[in-house]
């Protein structure tokens, strides 16, 4: 958007702030954590709001979410519990504490929804989901236990082909149901999310695995099953594979087998980043086959993939790079990011890690966030949800 003042005519640009607090109290905390956002906004109004929360602010999230209204005012609001959250540099994995993160958006707007599921004979209805044609972008906060996240992804690449969903599903509770945040309300369960248009939101996955081994072709296969790999046993073909790597490339399988499944095949080649990475969940001797987390056709072109902390710092650096480039080295405004709660120090072994990547590689860009049951982001171009991955939303 363009906007004339003075006589001068200058580009309108998305402004962003967070701040997070470990503080006990939830209305102190959130006060504290939504003036350290404001205060990054200038005199930009508060137009879109993220509050994440955990510990014992979830036995009164209604406390959280007013103080964050009383300072910032915000058009929009939404968030949810969780097991950790992250903002501004930090992480605070367990116990309490809560991210505020805010935008000023620069011309662009968002719509913030509420969704619930109606269970039919056969089916289930989803109510109160947006339409996506011609968005930005979607940020998506489901609750695992009452939302059907993998069937509503599977539906959006042809309601809304080419639209960005990233987010995670909320891995904090009160009681028996969810804490999904929407302006002033609480909800036990459904999903939360904002609809943004207007704006140039980039998304970024890192998977934190690392290919290995030869590519294979699948052959022969249906649903998750695959039958034959390159015209063999999928089985027999699997093994000759993790046999034929290198001793430090079969180490680092020790946390189990994972297969990397291409989604766009339209390329000459295939890098980190073009794989689905799926686990192995099962194998049949007889048969010869093997069943992955993942529906997988003949002709689809799948590889070994390891996971280690290594290769998932790897990754994650090199995918906020792409994107950093993708801005032409400037500076992002902003950026909202979800990170599996199998992460952090159970995976680096530090606290962080994430967090401190993000702030480097972003050059300390206002990210906010939470440690996520599973993770909403793009693989060539289709949403999914993950495991063991951190999505970004990064905001030019």
């Amino acid at each position: 958007m363009v906007a004339s003042v003075g006589g001068y005519r200058g580009r309108m640009t998305v402004r962003a702030g967070c701040g997070i607090s470990p503080l006990p109290d939830p209305a102190r905390a959130a006060t504290e954590a939504a003036f350290a956002a404001r205060e990054q906004l200038g005199s930009s109004p508060a137009e879109l709001v993220f509050v994440f929360c955990s510990g014992g602010h979830l036995a009164e999230p209604s406390v959280t979410l007013d103080a964050v209204h009383e300072v910032l005012g915000p058009d929009t609001l939404v968030g949810c519990g969780a097991g950790g959250v992250l903002g501004a540099g930090r992480e605070v994995e367990e116990g309490t504490a809560v991210s505020v993160w805010a935008a000023h958006l620069g011309g662009g707007s968002a719509e913030a929804f509420h969704a619930s599921v109606e269970q039919l004979d056969d089916a289930v209805a989803v109510q109160g989901f947006p339409t996506l044609e011609g968005a930005s972008a979607l940020v998506l906060l489901p609750d695992p236990h009452t939302f059907p996240t993998d069937r509503v992804l599977a539906e959006l690449p042809r309601a809304a082909p080419g639209v960005p969903v990233l987010g995670g599903l909320a891995s904090g509770r009160v009681g028996d149901g969810a804490a999904l945040f929407h302006d002033h309300e609480v909800y036990a369960g459904g999903a939360v999310g904002v609809r943004l248009d207007g704006l140039e939101v980039l998304p970024c996955v890192s998977q934190g695995a690392t290919p290995i081994g030869p590519e294979l072709t699948v052959t022969a296969g249906e649903g998750n099953l695959i039958l034959e790999l390159a015209g063999r046993p999928a089985l027999e073909r699997l093994r000759d594979a993790v046999e034929g790597l290198q001793a430090h490339e079969r180490d680092m399988l020790a946390g189990g087998l994972l297969l990397g499944i291409v989604i766009d095949s339209n390329k000459p080649e295939y890098v980190q980043g073009d794989f689905l990475v799926r686990g192995l969940i099962g194998a049949d001797p007889e048969k010869g086959a093997i069943a992955v987390g993942a529906p997988v056709s003949p002709g689809s072109v799948v590889r070994l993939h390891a996971r280690d902390a290594a290769s998932a710092d790897l990754d994650l650096r090199r995918a906020l790079e792409l994107r950093r480039t993708a801005l032409g080295g400037a500076k992002p405004a902003g950026a909202l990011m979800f990170t599996c709660n199998g992460r952090g120090r159970n995976l680096f072994g530090v606290g962080d890690h994430d967090a401190v990547a993000v702030a480097e590689l972003l050059a300390n860009a206002p990210t906010g966030g939470f440690f996520a049951a599973g993770e909403i982001g793009p693989v060539g171009g289709e949403a999914f949800l993950h495991g063991f991955t951190a999505t970004v939303a990064v905001f030019a």
